[in-house]
């Protein structure tokens, strides 16, 4: 059976026909699958009509967050009460062309247990592709994960991957996509064109945008760490070469330089300033991964699916 996960936010026009559309091409392929949709604390009537789909389907399954946990965590919401023996997450917002799904799905049953679409074209305007295409250049460069050069939102994994994921990745200041390759099996990239998304104002705003972008860096990179060591033996051995350098003049020659006076107070402040601003960078990055450890060690979960108010002893799932 195939896990459909719905990454529902302000979708309450689009989840009844996304459910069937996506039903009548598994249907007619003949794919047995259940439909499950996370709702991550939309405050229109989305849930409630998720609420509708899942009394009038049996194999609809609606939860929702106990706040805006941002899609990714809504992935890893996902994951966790999925029953199917693969999955796919799939946004809300109608980018990711149905067939494809089928097309995974067969090649899943070839063997396959992790298949990334890989966008080929985004559609998502200029601003957005440069963004993009822009990231996964420099995380690439710098990651010890490699992203497909398009960038990837979602995914086709099969029930062990799941069950790993489930049991051993705590989801907390990540990337479900790291998270995903980082566990070593080889991915299959399956190449697609995205289409252009409904015309709606998207939330995925840039402060979100960024906040991800910065977990995922420094969730799959050590770069910044080893660059601040690199710079630290570089300038301590600079330091040393101008300790020999200003003992040597002291004492077997003068304070001129190539024919100059070498004045000591600016290129002192000018130093001092260099050095301070360069350990503050670095601090700043250090900061970043012990923060990263702080919020891990608090074991905080990194998301929270709330009771449904029709049936409260139904569900309730927090995830530490």
């Amino acid at each position: 059976m195939l896990s459909v996960i719905l990454l529902s936010y302000y979708s309450g026009n689009r989840i009844n026909s996304t459910f069937d559309h996506l039903s009548k091409i598994l249907n007619d392929e003949k794919i047995e699958f259940e439909f499950i949709i996370i709702d991550d604390d939309s405050k229109d009537n989305s849930f409630a009509i998720a609420l509708d789909l899942e009394e009038n389907n049996s194999n609809v399954r609606a939860y929702q967050l106990s706040k805006n946990f941002t899609s990714h965590y809504a992935i890893f919401a996902g994951l966790s009460v999925c029953n199917g023996n693969c999955a796919i997450p799939i946004p809300d917002d109608e980018q990711q062309p149905y067939k494809t799904i089928v097309e995974m799905y067969r090649l899943w049953e070839k063997g396959e247990k992790l298949i990334i679409p890989h966008r080929i074209k985004r559609n998502d305007g200029f601003l957005t592709d440069l963004y993009s295409k822009s990231f996964y250049k420099i995380i690439n460069a710098f990651s010890d994960i490699k992203y497909p050069p398009g960038g990837a939102d979602t995914f086709f994994i099969d029930r062990e991957m799941i069950d790993i994921i489930n049991s051993r990745i705590h989801p907390i200041n990540t990337s479900i996509i790291s998270e995903v390759l980082r566990l070593g099996f080889s991915p299959y990239y399956y190449p697609y064109e995205r289409v252009k998304g409904i015309n709606k104002k998207s939330r995925w705003t840039f402060k979100k945008k960024l906040r991800q972008a910065k977990d995922t860096f420094f969730s799959s990179s050590t770069w910044p760490v080893k660059v601040i060591t690199s710079l630290g033996i570089f300038f301590s051995l600079f330091a040393l070469a101008m300790i020999v350098f200003y003992t040597y003049i002291r004492l077997f020659g003068n304070e001129d330089f190539w024919g100059k006076h070498m004045p000591g107070w600016t290129s002192t402040v000018v130093i001092i300033s260099f050095f301070s601003g360069l350990i503050l960078f670095s601090l700043g990055i250090i900061a970043e991964y012990i923060w990263r450890i702080y919020e891990e060690v608090k074991n905080r979960p990194g998301y929270i699916i709330k009771k449904k108010q029709n049936n409260p002893d139904e569900f309730e799932k927090t995830e530490y």
